[in-house]
């Protein structure tokens, strides 16, 4: 009782968390014509209710793909059309076809806010509280304070709730997903995990681990067999799912080839705006957009970002089980950020950062506060820097790579200082990209180094996890896992 207790407090703190976050302002707040993100949002409420399904992915009189044109899955635009349900009942000119456009008031703000809340209610946060609660290791109260470290995590709220999307939708699917997997549910967790690819197609970041996994274990159980009836019946899931969720789009073969064309915009370039990926990062030094042509450019992403995956998702094929599992989502999440074709800004959240995009939308209060937070619970209910041994940490692979030449270096306290390198460029980062005026001949200066910093931060993070995952000798069945 005293769990569900504890349980109970941290779902309110992240209710609250978020709902204080949404009283500020958003992506776009009374800037037209483009606006931003929130009205993004509220413009495919119009598209998705007032036009018929063959017209939502097209440009045509009613629908301008240049204002905010639908870029998502399916599911993405079903959901959109549910809520504009909603709006319809509770004032029609929040979806009144053109008139709406750019429309902003007090209790459509309300209206936005509380879609995104219910979703996370109904799918991300029960997704949270049961992964802590099955898949983390350690008493009961450290599982809660992991719980609401998840909850309260900054990048997440502020995204969703200050500059204003539903990264949670596709999270909390694919989180459904990761669950279903673990508990040996493996049809429902194929299930959810294709409903978060036609929600976002940012799942694609974890959809080779949940491949590589599924098959591992069919071809353990025998592909003759036993493993061939469950692969099929996999297969058969994913497949009826597709089909049901892409279903309006099937009777014209321009209609599923228009979808994909606006999901996968490779028009866009390279990338956009100051990602912290390889490619904006080198463009500092060699102006790549330039030098290189379109099509070498999709060559080279396309094979770095296949180099830093297949490793591995081959080690997760040989040996199927949660931890590498695990450990070769963060793989290749991060290595589909770093290396991957015009990566969105926000998919690290699939992996952070954002601050020039959170300054630019007037959520540096709930910025600051959220991330002042987060960081005192990581350090003080997890015991961030005391759980940093070379054990706990899995140093012991860099403790072979380094034996003969620094015998006695102490990677445990290396660990730390980075870390508290890591917190005081930060902080010094935020306050100069807040107040100070960067050189005239370098406008950009400060998102540029904030890019860097994390880039760098990323970079090490594949190193590490993708030795972690490929050098780690066999453990006991005796031995406790560190998670």
């Amino acid at each position: 009782m005293e769990n569900w207790s504890l349980f109970s407090l941290c779902v309110l703190l992240g209710l609250t968390s978020r709902w204080a976050v949404s009283f500020h302002s958003y992506s776009g707040a009374g800037k037209p014509p483009m606006f931003g993100d929130y009205e993004a949002q509220r413009h495919w409420q119009e598209v998705t209710y007032n036009l018929p399904v063959h017209e939502w992915y097209f440009n045509t009189t009613n629908n301008d793909l240049n204002y905010w044109g639908l870029d998502y899955p399916p599911l993405t635009a079903y959901h959109s059309l549910v809520c504009a349900y909603v709006a319809k009942l509770l004032n029609p000119e929040w979806v009144e076809l053109h008139a709406s456009r750019g429309y902003e008031s007090h209790s459509h703000k309300l209206f936005m806010r509380a879609t995104v809340l219910f979703t996370d209610i109904l799918i991300y946060i029960p997704a949270v509280l049961l992964y802590c609660f099955y898949f983390c290791d350690g008493f009961s109260k450290q599982k809660v304070a992991t719980a609401l470290c998840i909850l309260l995590y900054p990048g997440l709220i502020l995204i969703d709730y200050g500059h204003f999307q539903y990264n949670s939708v596709s999270l909390g699917l694919a989180l459904w997903g990761i669950l279903g997997l673990g508990l040996g549910w493996d049809l429902f967790g194929s299930l959810a995990f294709t409903l978060a690819l036609n929600y976002k197609q940012m799942e694609l970041y974890h959809s080779l681990p949940f491949f590589c996994y599924l098959l591992g274990k069919c071809i353990k159980q025998g592909l003759i067999g036993r493993g061939f009836f469950q692969l099929a019946k996999i297969s058969l899931t994913v497949l009826v799912t597709f089909a049901l969720c892409w279903m309006p789009f099937l009777s014209d073969p321009k209609q599923p080839l228009q979808v994909l064309h606006r999901l996968f915009p490779f028009g866009r370039g390279l990338f956009e705006d100051k990602v912290a990926n390889t490619w904006c990062s080198l463009n500092v030094l060699i102006k790549i957009k330039t030098l290189l042509s379109r099509e070498t450019q999709l060559f080279l992403s396309f094979a770095l970002t296949l180099l830093f995956i297949l490793p591995s998702s081959l080690k997760l094929l040989s040996k199927p089980n949660l931890w590498q599992f695990k450990l070769a989502l963060v793989n290749s999440s991060l290595a589909f950020f770093l290396f991957s074709f015009q990566v969105h800004e926000k998919s690290i959240l699939l992996a952070a950062f954002m601050l020039p995009l959170l300054v630019k939308d007037g959520l540096l209060l709930p910025y600051v506060v959220t991330s002042l937070a987060f960081l005192f619970l990581s350090l003080y209910l997890l015991s961030a820097l005391e759980r940093s041994t070379e054990e706990e940490l899995r140093l012991g692979i860099y403790r072979k790579l380094t034996r003969h030449w620094l015998p006695k270096l102490n990677l445990s306290r290396i660990i730390k200082w980075k870390f508290w390198f890591s917190l005081v460029a930060m902080a010094a980062l935020s306050f100069t990209s807040v107040w100070l005026e960067p050189p005239a001949k370098f406008p950009d200066l400060f998102p540029v180094l904030v890019s860097i910093l994390s880039f760098l931060h990323f970079l090490g993070f594949i190193i590490y996890f993708n030795l972690v995952q490929l050098m780690e000798p066999q453990r006991k069945k005796s031995q406790k896992k560190t998670n």
